[in-house]
């Protein structure tokens, strides 16, 4: 069963940095490329980034650029995001997805509020 568990959210005030982890079981995470999406208040899902399996290719959104960083580490199973001058914008449940055999696998989400 492949499961992906996020942490690292929380309450952070604007300008500031948060880093955010998925770990991932039952998968062979190194063949695997990962994408962040984030959910604000009454908003869509969207996606915010995205690596490919072996780590050297990524992919973000507009709003995210030159702020955000994804990486992976394949000997733990983990995706990182780092987030840097955070603003309130940002507010929102962020998650991890795999496209494992055809279908999409979600973690549960981890919070990120960023206010003052």
């Amino acid at each position: 069963q492949v499961q992906l568990v996020e942490s690292g959210g929380g309450l952070v005030q604007p300008g500031g940095s948060l880093r955010l982890s998925c770990a991932a079981s039952g998968i062979a995470f190194s063949m695997y490329s990962m994408d962040w999406y984030r959910q604000a208040p009454g908003k869509q899902r969207e996606l915010v980034a995205q690596i490919t399996s072996g780590g050297g290719i990524t992919n973000y959104a507009d709003s995210v650029k030159g702020r955000f960083t994804i990486f992976r580490d394949n000997a733990k199973a983990t995706v990182y995001l780092q987030m840097n001058s955070l603003k309130p914008e940002d507010t929102a449940v962020y998650y991890c997805k795999v496209d494992w055999s055809g279908s999409a696998v979600w973690g549960k989400g981890t919070l990120v509020t960023v206010s003052s």
